[in-house]
């Protein structure tokens, strides 16, 4: 940063920044996960609408092949998020999203359940690195205490993809019969293309770092680039800075185990919601189309876009880690009643409550491991939590696909989801604990360390 600037330019300069990093950087991002997380749940609108009942597949089989795909994300995730830091940003999520482009176009023609278990399996192969890739990417580009607000911005694009990817996955349903193929068929042509135009478009528009960023004036990149080197040396020494004392840290393995309940009250909620809706002609009574469905399920979705943009909006006081225990002890109590409700419109009043909670509680979460891990420490560091976190994305389909099976009902299984957001929600108030509060302010999550 220039030494002649005065605060008054300074701040001028700052809020320029974070104005334009929010509205040109982000919004790409965001699309980017945007395909990704339709991809990736794409079987869970196909799975009710023709896939299960033409695959022959149990509740059992479908959630194992959705939840295999995080067997082949957890195992590249750390790799691959370190290729991305030494490779750049710029080359290393085009070649994600092309390649899981591929792979997606491909379920356009699964024969069978072996075949699907593979091609989900690959697909999370490839998809592997790309959302933690992005967390680092973006905590890379902003300041901490803009962190919050602009994971805040990326992650309205996960319950997003919900609320327009839903009636989109179920109009294209509704094609049955075009190019001769199930209407469930045409639903994964459609989704897959755009991985790969928008692999393409990020090779070309995205920049690394704020120091390559054209659309940047000059002195706007010089106070990020000099704002980001400082706050980079004022992390402790060498703590963190790489790959093997990140992930011997035990905070690094606190913040999995968090995430991990998170994650799995997530993947519970989005590949069985469409199954939940789906059997309220049978426990209500209640008729829907395919349409129809498509637009209940992403009725949940967008308040909790809502919600999650006010959650993480900066305010004076800072954010203290109740906004990750608050919103993860309201899912806990929320999602095991919704299936006691005795209409389809209470359930899924109940199930948005549930919905605005998990999605409000993610991007403040990831302000945690942001605050005290660099360089490749933060790769590996905050790829071994997602990896960790997706553990339970495979689990949470599985789990409650089998315990649908052996017990007639979903009420057993959204009571694990219970529990795991409820250790969830103790395990971060517990570093509050260890870690005596917040630092009010801008900074979020300001946590100080605790005994390893």
């Amino acid at each position: 940063m220039h030494d002649d600037h005065g605060p008054g330019e300074v701040s001028s300069i700052e809020r320029a920044a974070i104005r334009k990093i929010a509205t040109r950087l982000v919004p790409l991002v965001a699309a980017m996960f945007v395909v990704n997380f339709l991809d990736r749940t794409a079987i869970s609108f196909a799975g009710p609408n023709g896939l299960t009942r033409d695959l022959g597949l149990t509740a059992a089989q479908f959630g194992f092949a959705a939840g295999i795909f995080f067997a082949g994300y957890i195992l590249l995730e750390i790799p691959s998020n370190l290729a991305l830091h030494r490779f750049g940003a710029r080359r290393w999520l085009a070649r994600i999203m092309v390649s899981w482009g591929i792979v997606s176009l491909l379920f356009t023609w699964v024969s069978g359940t072996s075949e699907l278990y593979w091609l989900r399996f690959l697909l999370g192969v490839t998809e592997a690195g790309f959302f933690p890739g992005a967390i680092l990417f973006l905590s890379l580009w902003v300041p901490a205490r803009h962190r919050c607000h602009i994971l805040g911005l990326f992650y309205i694009a996960q319950p997003l993809t919900i609320v327009i990817g839903a009636p989109v996955a179920a109009a294209l349903i509704g094609m049955d019969g075009v190019f001769g193929l199930a209407g469930w068929r045409v639903m994964f042509l459609g989704v897959a293309i755009p991985a790969i135009l928008l692999g393409l478009v990020t090779w070309f528009f995205l920049a690394d770092a704020p120091a390559e960023a054209r659309w940047l004036t000059a002195g706007e990149r010089d106070w990020l680039t000099g704002e980001l080197a400082k706050e980079d040396r004022s992390k402790a020494g060498e703590h963190g800075r790489h790959a093997g004392t990140a992930l011997r840290d035990s905070r690094t393995w606190v913040f999995a185990l968090i995430y991990f309940g998170l994650v799995y009250g997530l993947y519970a909620l989005t590949f069985f919601l469409p199954t939940i809706i789906g059997g309220f002609e049978s426990q209500f009574g209640s008729k829907f189309d395919v349409f129809q469905k498509g637009l209940i399920t992403a009725v949940p979705y967008l308040p909790a876009a809502v919600a999650t943009f006010l959650w993480t909006r900066p305010g004076r006081r800072g954010v203290h880690n109740w906004h990750v225990g608050l919103p993860a002890l309201i899912g806990a109590l929320s999602i095991p009643c919704a299936l006691s409700m005795t209409t389809p419109t209470m359930t899924i009043a109940v199930i948005t409550i549930t919905a605005c909670a998990i999605f409000a509680a993610l991007p403040v979460f990831w302000t945690l491991p942001a605050r005290y891990l660099s360089g490749a420490g933060a790769a590996a560091g905050i790829a071994f939590i997602n990896m960790i976190g997706n553990i339970g994305g495979f689990a949470a389909p599985y789990i409650t696909g089998a315990m649908k099976d052996a017990t007639g009902s979903y009420q057993a299984p959204m009571f694990v989801v219970g529990g795991l957001l409820l250790l969830s929600a103790f395990l971060v108030m517990s570093i509050a604990a260890k870690s005596g509060p917040a630092i009010a302010g801008d900074n979020p999550l300001e946590l100080t360390p605790y005994a390893k």
